[in-house]
């Protein structure tokens, strides 16, 4: 397979010398050589041959080249994740006041007065910050993988038990495949490896991930008609070896490509790494990944706060440097306000709020395969969405089998039976339906003695799908059904009672009028016609070009009835700021009534062939009051994404089928279900386990809960930070020493954090649920600048308390010096952190905290403990270590005073902050 396949085996144990098959198939141009190589000598070379491997066969490669996967991200080793926990702004933050502090108070302090209690609590603070972030991701990333290993894709491959059984159909993961695998693909279908086409019939296939291009490209084996008669001995017509690019081949289709129609049998040559998109997928894993919205919108506001820090610890020292004339001591402190100023516990607040997330909205039946994609969920204010198993019950019923005039007919049933029975391509719910009511009427409709010759597969630009049958007599007819307007497009006669008419225009304005009235009382309608084809013009292969003189039979309507949960889902979606956009290949008029009955205002519907002139300006002028967007093509879908998106919406894109996929890839969250195709679920960034409106609305809510939490601490925590700076900044320019010691702010700091740990399992309000949610940087700093100064009121009324009722300025008048510092340091030290920490209460909510708005029990216990520890520093045993002093008890009902003071006039600003910004988060 790859150089490397040499030492593999040998570490295992394998024999030394090279087998034939490993000689073949080793190199970087191993998939071209195949290619080129006569059919029945690339079978031999790859040791299989068309009825596919035996088991044992299968086991033996597998446990010799491994699973079929390519280089993805997967979980690194818990001590690389370890190392990563501690590579943040933040905790480099840290880590470079730490070493600052080194040299200050140890490297260049004298022997006696050396102080290693600053750098312990600043190591320990990245220590908890860093290993608190490790085991939150961890315990993410595990329980991710769990979920996303929820999603199986397969492939059908051709297996025997043993050498002399008969190949059997298998469906196995893609990552069991081997090398000589037979593998059968249709619409619809991930490409599972790197394949030789056997047999094609009119395959399309998109190679958008690998080479950008949006168009489908046509892929066909090589043998062409010979295939069909002796595919062991006909010689293969060869490949060109110069082509410019081994993606031209085109008897070979790649791994991560997918089928847009048509079928295929195929060999499997490469896999894992050893395919084309394996290389790419090794250079790309090896790369920093794209950023995400998510990303993006927590590196502004961390940068924010980095910028911020910036600029005020400069500010600190001088200020505390020119007035106290002790550069270094002013210099430890900046350092310490530049410790309370860093938000370090927000990358371990973000990464438990998104896992939290996850495993919530998996008990919903959502499966997230990307964490970051949990804020975008509820960041989501446009959910485009197919009608059909979304709005419908997904479960079609034939309802009726007409002749042109409207009569039942079975001879119209009889032909459906025979198109839907013979194809082979990826049949859908209407196929389904049309067996299922024949299988219920009998044999008169399901004749058994025609043969199959070739079948025409459905697409999404013909709209229609043909097969083509041989009788007895060996005489040809082709039986197609398809879209009303693409049926008619190619029809020239219609069948009567009378016999059968040339289709002129009064004919087919009969027939237009008479589909539309069906699909006015909501049925879904098909046109069946045939063709009889001359024993002259009789072949083994047909193309699309022979569409055409066919004769109309009649008509085949489906009724799809609405799910009885999409109109309280579409309600309840609309309560949360979502509103619902209906994208869909269907007739417009089948899909306004189902609209209007779901409770879905439909408006002027706009469809594909008025997509497809406008301009990007003009689209985007278009979406914003449009609802139903019908029969539109795969690219449409993938237009009005972005075209939404331009417009700046956060748009999700919920979608089972092939034609989806380019939408789900351009979408915001591009959203799946695990029965949908499988380039649907491999394209998603989420799963539903139930195709369900109501399962979107919880996992919109359970998104927007996850990001409100961290919307919390980082609002808290930059206006708690600021209010300190600017109390510090005031008390630096007016006391004659500093408010708090640098080691007693870095405890305080400590403690807070701590306390900040279990806001993640805090609940959110109602009236936060109801809009989505977006990043704003801008509306952090304004937060920030608006609440941090209340704080600030009432710490400059706590030095004015301790330097008058307590005696720190009389104390400082009578011995000078640092006389009085202790008693300012410790009464600052607990109101500070009392008030840092109550205040939670009240900025996690716009209401009225505890009347209003209860805290989750963790929250309530966590910042209890914190205040408890607050009181208690000062008359424990550690107080005389860490600079304290024991205050009398009356301290506490000033104490009180001020605390009810703070929460009136930070309950006040908060309306006024509300009222005139009309939002708090």
């Amino acid at each position: 397979m790859n150089k490397n396949l040499r030492s593999r085996q040998k570490q295992r144990g394998f024999v030394d010398h090279p087998t034939a098959t490993e000689r073949a198939i080793t190199g970087p141009d191993a998939v071209a050589k195949l290619a080129t190589e006569p059919l029945h000598d690339m079978l031999h070379t790859l040791g299989t041959d068309l009825r596919g491997l035996t088991l044992a066969e299968v086991g033996q490669r597998h446990t010799r080249y491994g699973p079929n996967e390519i280089a993805h991200d997967k979980p690194p080793h818990w001590t690389v994740q370890l190392l990563r926990a501690f590579n943040n702004p933040f905790v480099m933050v840290l880590l470079v006041l730490a070493t600052i502090s080194f040299f200050t108070d140890v490297y260049f302090a004298d022997p006696d007065d050396r102080d290693f209690k600053s750098i312990i609590i600043l190591l320990t603070m990245v220590t908890i910050s860093g290993l608190l972030r490790f085991f939150t991701e961890f315990h993410s990333l595990r329980a991710a993988e769990k979920l996303k290993a929820m999603v199986r894709t397969t492939a059908s491959v051709r297996r025997r038990v043993v050498s002399s059984g008969k190949p059997e159909r298998h469906e196995v993961a893609m990552r069991e495949l081997v090398v000589g695998d037979i593998v059968t693909l249709q619409a619809g279908d991930m490409i599972p490896a790197d394949l030789r086409l056997i047999e094609s019939r009119d395959l399309f296939i998109s190679q958008a991930v690998l080479t950008g291009e949006a168009l489908p490209v046509e892929k066909y084996d090589t043998l062409g008609a010979v295939a069909q008669k002796s595919v062991d001995t006909g010689p293969a017509k060869p490949v060109q070896k110069n082509s410019a690019s081994l993606l031209d081949l085109s008897n070979v289709c790649f791994m991560g490509t997918n089928v847009v129609s048509g079928t295929a049998l195929g060999v499997v040559v490469a896999t894992g790494s050893d395919t084309y998109f394996g290389a790419l997928a090794k250079n790309v894993v090896s790369h920093k990944r794209v950023e995400t919205s998510f990303d993006r919108g927590v590196n502004s506001v961390s940068w924010l706060l980095i910028r911020f820090m910036l600029v005020m610890v400069p500010i600190v020292f001088m200020i505390n440097g020119l007035t106290k004339g002790d550069w270094m001591s002013a210099l430890t402190f900046a350092l310490a306000v530049a410790v309370g100023l860093t938000p370090e516990m927000l990358p371990m607040i973000v990464s438990a709020n998104l896992a939290r997330g996850a495993l919530a909205m998996a008990r919903r039946k959502v499966v997230v395969k990307r964490l970051n994609s949990v804020q975008n969920f509820g960041a989501m204010d446009v959910l485009c969405t197919d009608k059909t198993g979304t709005l419908t019950q997904d479960k079609i019923i034939l309802e009726q089998h007409l002749d042109v005039v409207g009569n039942e007919q079975e001879d119209v049933l009889r032909l459906g039976w025979l198109n839907s029975f013979h194809q082979s391509g990826q049949r859908n719910l209407i196929d389904v339906a049309i067996i299922r009511r024949a299988n219920e009427i009998g044999e008169s409709v399901q004749p058994r003695t025609f043969a199959k010759i070739d079948e025409l597969p459905f697409d999404f630009v013909r709209r229609r799908l043909s097969v083509v049958v041989a009788n007895e007599r060996s005489e040809h007819l082709m039986v197609t059904k398809g879209a009303v307007e693409e049926m008619l497009a190619v029809s020239t006669h219609v069948k009567t009672a009378q016999g059968v008419r040339v289709l002129d225009d009064t004919a087919r304005a009969m027939l237009l009028a008479r589909a539309e009235a069906y699909n006015e009382d909501g049925f879904r309608v098909l046109v069946v016609a045939t063709r009889d084809i001359p024993a002259g013009e009789t072949k083994t292969q047909y193309k699309t070009s022979d569409e055409t003189g066919l004769t109309v039979c009649g008509f085949l309507t489906f009724l799809d009835p609405p799910k009885d949960s999409a109109a309280p889902a579409i309600a309840a979606l609309r309560e949360y700021g979502v509103a619902v956009k209906v994208l869909t290949g269907d007739n417009p008029i089948v899909t306004l009534k189902v609209c209007r009955e779901v409770g879905l205002e439909p408006g002027t519907p706009l469809l594909g062939a008025d997509i497809e002139p406008m301009d990007e300006d003009t689209l985007r002028a278009a979406v914003e009051h449009t609802t139903v967007f019908a029969k539109l093509a795969p690219l449409h879908k993938a237009r009005v994404v972005k075209a939404l998106q331009a417009n700046g919406h956060t748009v999700g894109f919920l979608g089972d089928g092939i034609n989806d996929a380019p939408a789900l890839r351009d979408a915001d969250v591009g959203i799946s279900v695990d029965t949908g195709a499988d380039i649907a679920k491999e394209t998603a960034d989420i799963i539903l386990l139930e195709k369900s409106l109501m399962v979107l609305e919880a996992g919109v809510v359970k998104g927007r809960e996850t990001f409100g939490n961290i919307l919390k601490y980082l609002n808290m925590t930059a206006s708690s930070n600021f209010g300190n700076v600017f109390s510090v900044l005031v008390a630096s320019a007016f006391l004659p020493w500093e408010p708090m010691l640098a080691m007693q702010l870095l405890v305080q700091n400590l403690v807070y954090d701590i306390s900040q740990m279990f806001l993640p399992w805090d609940r959110m309000d109602p009236e936060f649920l109801k809009k989505p949610r977006k990043w704003d940087a801008g509306n952090i700093r304004r937060f920030m600048l608006w609440i941090g100064p209340t704080s600030s009121v009432f710490d400059i009324t706590t030095y004015a308390l301790l330097w008058t009722v307590f005696g720190a300025g009389a104390m400082y008048h009578l011995h000078g010096g640092s006389g009085g510092q202790v008693i300012m340091n410790s009464g600052w030290f607990i109101e500070g952190l009392v008030s840092q920490t109550l205040v939670v209460h009240l900025l996690r909510t716009q209401k009225i905290p505890f009347l209003q708005s209860t805290p989750a029990l963790p929250i309530m216990l966590s910042t209890t403990v914190a205040i408890g520890i607050a009181c208690w520093l000062p008359y424990s045993p550690f107080a005389e270590t860490l600079g304290f002093v024991s205050l009398p008890g009356s301290y506490f009902y000033w104490l009180a005073a001020t605390m009810l003071g703070y929460i009136a006039l930070a309950q006040t600003v908060k309306t006024i902050y509300i009222r005139r910004f009309g939002r708090w988060f």
